[in-house]
């Protein structure tokens, strides 16, 4: 536990950039991803909107493109970028003791057509196994495999919406038990009908806009795209002269079981209370949540009242990324990581748009619509799931 995780790359792929940089700067300014969809045809669906990444070639960032999903795809090209943001090369890492941990929440796009048809007609949509198997599977084995990185352990973590934290949970303790120097960890996840589908039959899509924590928010919006950090333990990074982003200072993770998809308010708070026992951190150490904020009535009321349970009436701000990233599933909470560590680099509260007025049930300071500048020094990391899955992360000023 003596060994400390320090952050020295991130690679985004998202609505609203890909890069650092471009990720960063659209964050700030508050600007939306959400287009009309392009995946699929979407006639016949009432809502015909989504957070897409436009303009993503495969091609670009892989030697088989016509060999990998969209999901794959996106996590070749962040963990591509991750590690020229650390300023490392594939090549370097040949004999270091490397992790790949990726998290994951849909199935694989061979299934798309059966599954999405099966829901449409209100029938049952069962996953086939040799279909999970070869889609769990996918993410990181193909990030070791365009790397190089032969030896490198690899594991992909299906955990819904809450899958990034979880691995990058699991990179942390990789890290302080001496099983690997360096991970690459976050999630991915592609845009897809049967995805599309699911949430819209069962009345989670947004009409208009994703507006977490708004008097008025009615859903979410779907959205995809990557996230992926670059964790080394911190005498490594030191010892090559790495630029630090970010210091990973604790991370938890549970599981309540209580139903499989309305969340448990008190579960919530215990993942909060154990992050914070992990980081050795009380709450008024915390100076801003990057929510998971998802737009749904349940869900904003339920992570509101949770952290309030955990921080009683001195509740930090709020910063809800998925008003402009959309919903990436399983790499919605890996890019809320990155884009903690873009709060932290800029010293200013991301902004949480499309917000007309704040629910009194929720009662937050939200940073509506516009940046603001904040002194940062510890920023927490929500992500929650169905099935009661959910996993926070608190990540520290260098």
């Amino acid at each position: 536990m003596s060994r400390r995780a320090v952050i020295t790359g991130a690679g985004p792929v998202s609505a609203i950039g890909t890069g650092r940089a471009a990720f960063t700067e659209a964050l700030l300014a508050g600007r939306s991803g959400q287009r009309g969809i392009g995946a699929f045809d979407t006639a016949g669906y009432r809502i015909r909107h989504g957070c897409e990444v436009p303009d993503f070639v495969p091609a670009q960032w892989t030697d088989r493109p016509g060999e990998l999903g969209r999901s794959a795809a996106f996590a070749v090209a962040a963990a591509r970028l991750a590690l020229a943001d650390a300023g490392l090369e594939p090549e370097a890492l040949q004999h270091e003791s490397v992790l790949i941990a990726i998290g994951i929440s849909d199935c694989d796009a061979v299934e798309e057509d059966r599954l999405a048809a099966q829901l449409a007609a209100g029938g049952p949509a069962a996953f086939e196994p040799t279909t999970v198997a070869r889609y769990t599977a996918a993410c990181s084995t193909s990030i070791a495999a365009e790397l190089g990185l032969e030896t490198a352990e690899t594991v992909d973590i299906a955990a819904a919406c809450a899958a990034g934290n979880h691995a990058i949970a699991h990179g942390l303790d990789a890290i302080r038990l001496g099983d690997a120097d360096l991970v690459l960890c976050g999630g991915a996840e592609a845009f897809g009908r049967r995805m599309f589908t699911g949430f819209h039959r069962v009345g989670t899509l947004a009409s208009e806009a994703c507006r977490p924590f708004d008097a008025d928010r009615d859903g979410t919006v779907t959205g995809e795209g990557a996230g992926i950090i670059v964790l080394e333990e911190y005498e490594h990074a030191t010892a090559r002269g790495a630029r630090v982003l970010g210091e990973l200072l604790g991370a938890a993770v549970n599981c309540d079981a209580h139903h499989p998809v309305a969340p448990s308010r008190d579960a919530v708070a215990e993942c909060i209370r154990l992050a914070h026992s992990d980081a050795g951190l009380q709450p008024s150490a915390v100076d801003a949540v990057s929510a998971h904020g998802t737009g749904t009535p349940a869900n904003d009321v339920n992570e509101a009242g949770a952290v309030r349970q955990v921080f009683g009436d001195a509740i930090p701000p709020f910063t809800a990324a998925k008003s402009m990233l959309g919903h990436a599933m399983g790499a919605s909470s890996a890019l809320g990581a990155i884009a903690s560590l873009a709060a932290l680099d800029a010293q200013r509260l991301p902004p949480t748009v499309n917000h007309r007025r704040t629910d009194p049930e929720c009662d937050v300071d939200c940073v509506p619509n516009e940046s603001r500048p904040a002194d940062l020094r510890v920023v927490e990391n929500h992500g929650f799931g169905f099935g009661g899955t959910n996993a926070v992360i608190l990540i520290g000023r260098p």
